[in-house]
C-alpha cells in the first residue's frame, strides 16, 4: 500500500497553457524511471489551474522524488510558466485503489474533493474514508482512487477514470451517497 503523497497546484501564466501541458507531458518518462513513485497524475483542474498528484510507498521515496529531476525542472520553469509559485502539499494516503494491470483506456477524467472534518471528528472521517475502499473496489470504471489526509488538516479523495461515464458512475455510487448522508455530522 502507498502511504505518502503530494498534491501540487499550478496556476499557468496567461497564454502559457500549452507550454504547461507540454511540460507536464514531458515529465512522465522521467517519473516512470523513479522506482519509488507508485502513481503519478498530471491534471488540469480548471481554465488555467493544473496540478500533479503522486503517491509513494514511503517517506524516503517521496523525498527522493522532491529532490529529483521533475521537481527541479518544475522549480526552474516556475517563473516562465506559472503566475505564482507552485503550491506543494504533502499528504498521507489513508486507503487506495490501484489498477492491477495497465488500464485498457487512458485516464482522461479525474476528481479531487477536499474537506475539513468537524473538530473532534477527525478519527471518524479517517475511518469513513478507509472503510470506503471496498465500495470503490467494486467500481470497474474507477481506475485509481485515493483517500487522503493533507498536511493542512483537510481530508479528501482523488480518483481517475477513463471517461465521463466512469466519473458519473462514481459520482452516483455508494461513496458520494454516504459522504452526503454524513456531511452534517
Amino acid at each position: 500500500m502507498v502511504t505518502n503523497g503530494l498534491l501540487v497546484r499550478l496556476e499557468a501564466k496567461h497564454g502559457k497553457d500549452a507550454d504547461v501541458e507540454e511540460f507536464l507531458r514531458s515529465a512522465l518518462p522521467q517519473v516512470q524511471q523513479e522506482p519509488g513513485t507508485t502513481a503519478w497524475f498530471a491534471v488540469r483542474f480548471g481554465r488555467t489551474e493544473y496540478g500533479i498528484f503522486d503517491v509513494f510507498q514511503d517517506e524516503a521515496s517521496r523525498e527522493a522524488h522532491l529532490a529529483g529531476p521533475v521537481a527541479m525542472a518544475l522549480m526552474d520553469q516556475a517563473g516562465l510558466l506559472f503566475s505564482q509559485s507552485p503550491k506543494i502539499q504533502k499528504l498521507t494516503v489513508l486507503a487506495d485503489k490501484l489498477p492491477t494491470s495497465m488500464p485498457a483506456e487512458p485516464d482522461t477524467k479525474a476528481l479531487l474533493l477536499t474537506f475539513k472534518a468537524k473538530l473532534g471528528h477527525e478519527h471518524q472521517v479517517a475511518q469513513f474514508l478507509r472503510d470506503a475502499k471496498p465500495l470503490v473496489q467494486e467500481e470497474p470504471r474507477t481506475t485509481a482512487w485515493f483517500a487522503i489526509h493533507l498536511d493542512d488538516g483537510a481530508y479528501g479523495i482523488f480518483d481517475v477514470f477513463p471517461d465521463n461515464g466512469g466519473r458519473f458512475a462514481h459520482l452516483t455510487g455508494h461513496v458520494p451517497r454516504e459522504l452526503a448522508k454524513h456531511a452534517r455530522s
